[in-house]
């Protein structure tokens, strides 16, 4: 029966993540440069936004460019958001043709003098347990706790489901 529920688990999660997979294959390259930036600390925040929600979609994804200016390593703690009941950092990666998706565990590092990009395919931000899926156009709230850039309190905008998102998110 554990093995049942496992396998049942890696289902959902595959089901749940395909739309993500699915634009990241669809969408062209990025040009992170363009749209509003937000600095807080060492860090300046770049390209916030997420995608419009399939009809039936459980779960969204968020995107961001963090770079960190400073001399020392900057950590995300914790997101969230009053349009998810959970937010959370996830990697995703093809593993012998599987697609895996994990939560970042203990944080997400910033480097110190380095660009942390969260993107279609890769790092991303998982909104999960969304009760009404994000339409087109919408700005959803997301906060972000850092270790030492503190609260930053972001708006994304939602873009095309699929294909490719512009970089418009702004800071609240």
């Amino acid at each position: 029966m554990k093995g049942r529920t496992m396998r049942s688990n890696i289902l959902f999660a595959a089901v749940a993540a395909f739309p993500l997979l699915a634009s990241a294959i669809a969408a062209p390259a990025m040009d992170h440069q363009t749209g509003h930036v937000v600095e807080a600390g060492d860090l300046k925040i770049a390209d916030a936004r997420v995608r419009a929600m399939l009809p039936g979609q459980p779960s969204g994804g968020g995107y961001m460019v963090i770079e960190n200016t400073g001399a020392g390593d900057d950590r995300l703690l914790s997101l969230t958001s009053p349009r998810a009941g959970k937010v959370e950092v996830h990697s995703m990666e093809m593993n012998n043709d599987v697609m895996v998706m994990r939560p970042v565990k203990g944080g997400l590092t910033i480097p110190a003098g380095e660009t942390v990009t969260l993107e279609p395919g890769g790092l991303h931000v998982m909104f999960m347990q969304v009760e009404k899926g994000f339409q087109e156009g919408e700005s959803i709230p997301l906060t972000l706790q850092f270790e030492k850039a503190g609260t930053i309190d972001l708006e994304l905008m939602a873009g095309p489901a699929r294909g490719k998102t512009s970089g418009t998110g702004h800071s609240h």
